[in-house]
């Protein structure tokens, strides 16, 4: 089988921010990560703002601390995928368990109808099964159910398995053997 190598990877450039508003940011901070750290710090901030006011000495940590993480970490390239980061990794994983995904069927000539679709259920495991109520209520119909049935098994079955290795010439041998009594049977009739 033959494999092939990527290099785009090693070829990625990415552009860096040296100076922001007259600081000095040393080597430079990545751009795509400061511009997804401002949106992130906006949206959230904003958000609590709008529901809660101004922040206190004790809240100040929920206000900045929460976008500071994402960004740093969600900024860091993925171990599974070395071109993505893995805040596309969450989004893809979330997407993925919320929505599930479209599959394609011959090669994209034809819509995948919703029953070719991978189940909710099958998507999220027993995580699942623990979020749902009627679950629950057969699991508990289940385990008060009194009357299950009696499994009997008989005693089990050994198996002595012999492998043989037959070559060319016994197998050219066997079919011959099998051609000259089919032809016999054949004249028979």
């Amino acid at each position: 089988m033959r494999t092939g190598t990527t290099y785009t990877r090693h070829f990625d450039i990415e552009t860096r921010q040296h100076e922001l508003l007259g600081l000095d940011l040393g080597e430079g901070a990545p751009r795509r990560a400061l511009v997804l750290g401002f949106v992130l710090f906006g949206v959230w901030t904003g958000g609590l703002l709008l529901l809660f006011g101004l922040p206190s000495q004790v809240t100040f940590t929920a206000y900045f601390l929460p976008p500071l993480l994402v960004a740093i970490l969600g900024t860091q390239r993925s171990r599974k995928n070395d071109r993505r980061w893995n805040i596309t990794n969450w989004a893809l994983a979330a997407r993925y368990l919320t929505l599930g995904h479209r599959p394609i069927v011959c090669g994209g000539r034809r819509a995948a109808a919703r029953s070719e679709w991978i189940p909710r259920r099958a998507r999220w495991g027993s995580k699942g099964d623990s979020l749902r109520r009627e679950s629950v209520r057969r699991r508990r119909e289940y385990e008060t159910d009194s009357e299950l049935p009696a499994i009997t098994a008989g005693a089990p079955i050994t198996l002595d398995a012999r492998p043989r290795l037959y070559g060319p010439d016994a197998v050219y041998a066997a079919v011959h053997r099998g051609a000259r009594k089919n032809t016999g049977e054949k004249a028979a009739r």
